[in-house]
């Protein structure tokens, strides 16, 4: 079971740290990953991280999002900074066993956080 937390309403430039709390002892196995999905559009990848910590930012956010891993406490970030309006969107985090990009290979998925960025 994946717990999104950290969203919210934020102005255009500010940053904000998304948690994700797995629970179980798998957490170390798998790769997490950290999506979003705005209204109308289709879920995407951000970033994911191997369970050896390597990790993967999509073109999109590279250079402003972060994904990092604390594996003694089951959770995953996602550090987000100059937020823009284009942001704004459900954040979700999923695991896969496949070190992937593509998006159904995740099958484990948290509830999703709701983050608004205003202009």
């Amino acid at each position: 079971q994946l717990q999104a937390s950290g969203g919210g309403l934020v102005q255009a430039g500010d940053s904000l740290r998304l948690s994700c709390a797995a629970s179980g002892r798998t957490f170390g196995f798998h790769v997490m990953g950290w999506f979003r999905q705005a209204p109308g559009k289709e879920r995407e990848l951000l970033a994911r991280i191997s369970s050896r910590a390597d990790t993967d930012v999509v073109e999109s956010v590279k250079g402003r999002a972060t994904i990092s891993r604390d594996s003694a406490k089951n959770t995953v970030y996602l550090q987000m900074n100059n937020l823009k309006p284009e942001d704004t969107a459900v954040y979700y985090c999923a695991r896969s066993y496949y070190n992937t990009r593509e998006v159904q290979k995740y099958t484990v998925w948290g509830q999703g956080t709701l983050v608004t960025v205003s202009s």
